[in-house]
């Protein structure tokens, strides 16, 4: 009778495809069809910049499709698991062989923007091969339907080994520190290429045509027709092993997904007694910073881009950043830690259900936080100022530490009870532990204001230490401890007097409010323009605004990649003082064109 109420495999792939679609469409509603839309068109400008690439710089073509293969391999690290719609728990029960359920999950996988627009991408190979003839662009149509279906798997398998491997505190720190390399290495990664003396990008693209998945189809292009026929069975073929490898692993994942990705209670540190009050929080919360695996894999993420991003630029033997590894470390460690009561889920309940435990929950969130990121920041922070024997950064190092842990702490805890983004409660998250359920782009969004927020409340000392180089540190000592404390009492007093509200976010989601304008309700233009501002405005306003500006001040000589201090000496001051406004005016736009939009609206129905 299982048979019977199997659907084939042809009619199983149609159902996948039609709940991946319906499960896009009803998602498309305020912000979240505004970033769809956008990332649409962003990726589209992108997909006909790879076609201008096969035409006017051919050889570039492997080096090219090679970053679009790395989005799918890294692209689910990045989002925690890769987000997925359709999780293969909401299947297990159906009467199919995995193989089959596997193929329809593939299927359903292809029901989306970012597989049709990789494949506007992936028709450079065709392109590339008129260059060969008739015989070129057949072989570059079907390269570039294999070479995407091969991408897509390769990022399936991916998103299956998160699932099943990273179970243990080990695997969760080791997918973090992943993630902050490759940070790091897109935000620094020009430092070890400068330091091999500008190596032969033509040969790199040659090796990468034989060695990556996503250079197979030029390979194919390239050659004659019985050997380029022989690279697409084989391609072939490896989509079949990955298939396999993927059925294989959705079958593991669905049977060990009772776990729930929590790691044993053993080893749990105790740090002090837990008595009363604040310690009692505090005690809870670094037990949740010890077996959640999220907040695991956040951190791990932080501290390796604070160490990885200084030690690229020893490459190029600039020692600049290395006395500040600590501080980056400490606004990193913030971003990642913006969503604490969203990550708990409904646990919320018990808090609220104890009277008077809003004041002493918030004060032990801090402390658990200062007591995980402070010791090792300030290790950090020591011993880069004495290895690197910058002695002028000490008054900055010692002024900044506290002030920028103050605010830190007092950042995280207020953004985490007005700024809520819910997210699935950690023992609902099934066979995929760092898959949160949340709004990425609304946490994308937190981790951006904190990255501003938090340099921010150090401003006041970086004035002092500007005005007198030690006077820096009595500031910092203050203002940081002003911080803690003041923005703590306020996160306080919201949660006695909203925690039902933030209780029922957690539980429900967001209310439906038709009548209110959001990022969604502005032009196309504006939409744009908002989104670009926020993703490139920290470029001109910090390395190339307050960073040159920093080393003009202590005369620090070295030019590294600041486009001012490669300029003629004249032009240099304007040229730091035009990318600081500009970077200014990018957030103001950025944040003002939202705001005017919701103050000239009228809440009236349509």
């Amino acid at each position: 009778m299982a048979h019977l109420l199997t659907p084939g495999p042809a009619a199983l792939a149609q159902h996948m495809i039609r709940m991946r679609l319906a499960l896009m469409r009803n998602s498309l509603r305020g912000d979240s069809a505004s970033n769809l839309y956008i990332g649409v068109s962003l990726g589209l400008i992108l997909a006909f910049a790879t076609i201008a690439v096969a035409v006017l710089w051919p050889a570039y073509l492997p080096l090219t499709l090679a970053v679009w293969l790395s989005g799918w391999i890294f692209g689910p690290i990045f989002i925690g698991g890769g987000n997925e719609a359709l999780r293969p728990e909401y299947f297990s029960m159906l009467p199919a062989a995995p193989g089959r359920i596997a193929a329809a999950l593939l299927a359903g996988a292809f029901a989306g923007p970012a597989p049709a627009v990789n494949l506007i991408a992936l028709l450079s190979l065709p392109v590339y091969g008129w260059r060969f003839g008739p015989v070129g662009v057949l072989v570059g149509l079907a390269a570039a339907v294999i070479t995407l279906i091969t991408m897509v798997m390769i990022s399936r398998v991916i998103v299956a080994l998160i699932g099943l491997f990273l179970r243990s505190r080990t695997t969760a720190a080791a997918a973090g520190i992943v993630t902050g390399t490759a940070i790091a290495l897109c935000s620094n990664g020009w430092a070890p290429a400068v330091a091999l003396g500008g190596a032969d990008t033509a040969a790199w693209s040659r090796v990468l045509v034989r060695v990556l998945p996503s250079g197979w189809g030029v390979a194919a292009v390239e050659a004659p027709w019985p050997l380029a026929l022989a690279i697409l069975v084989a391609n072939a073929g490896v989509i079949a092993l990955l298939l396999a490898a993927w059925a294989g692993l959705l079958s593991r994942r669905v049977v060990s997904a009772a776990r729930g990705g929590v790691p044993p209670r053993r080893g749990a540190p105790r740090p002090f007694p837990a008595t009363s009050g604040a310690r009692v929080a505090a005690a809870k919360e670094l037990r949740a910073w010890w077996r959640d695996l999220v907040r695991i894999q956040l951190l791990a993420t932080a501290f390796s881009y604070a160490l990885v991003t200084p030690l690229l630029l020893l490459t190029i033997d600039s020692w600049i950043m290395i006395p500040f590894t600590g501080l980056i470390a400490i606004v990193m460690a913030a971003a990642s830690s913006a969503n604490l009561y969203g990550a708990d889920g409904t646990a919320l309940w018990l808090t609220l259900m104890t009277p008077g435990a809003e004041r002493a929950d918030v004060r032990g969130r801090q402390l658990a936080w200062l007591l995980i990121v402070g010791p090792a920041a300030v290790v950090l922070s020591l011993a880069g100022t004495l290895v690197s024997g910058q002695t002028w950064a000490w008054p900055w190092v010692l002024g900044l530490l506290p002030a920028l842990l103050g605010g830190g702490a007092g950042i995280i805890v207020l953004l985490a009870v007005t700024s809520l983004v819910p997210g699935t409660d950690p023992h609902k998250r099934g066979g995929n532990p760092l898959s949160t359920g949340a709004d990425e782009a609304a946490q994308s969004g937190l981790a951006w204001l904190v990255l501003v927020a938090v340099p921010a409340t150090a401003l006041p000392t970086a004035g002092a230490i500007l005005l007198h180089p030690w006077a820096g540190i009595a500031t910092g000592v203050l203002t940081g401890a002003l911080s803690a404390w003041g923005l703590g009492k306020i996160a306080c007093r919201r949660l006695e007097n909203h925690g039902i509200d933030l209780l029922n976010l957690m539980k429900h989601g967001p209310a439906p409010q038709p009548d209110k304008p959001t990022t969604a309700d502005l032009p196309l233009h504006h939409r744009i323009g908002v989104t670009i501002s926020y993703t490139i405005a920290w470029l001109p306003l910090f390395p190339q605004g307050l960073v040159p500006m920093i080393m003009k001040i202590f005369g620090v000589e070295n030019p590294g990649w600041f486009l001012a201090l490669h300029l003629p000496p004249i032009w240099q001051w304007p040229t730091i003082i035009f990318m600081i406004a500009l970077g200014l005016l990018m957030y103001g736009y950025a944040i003002l064109i939202p705001m005017r939009l919701s103050s000239s609206s009228p809440a009236t129905t349509r």
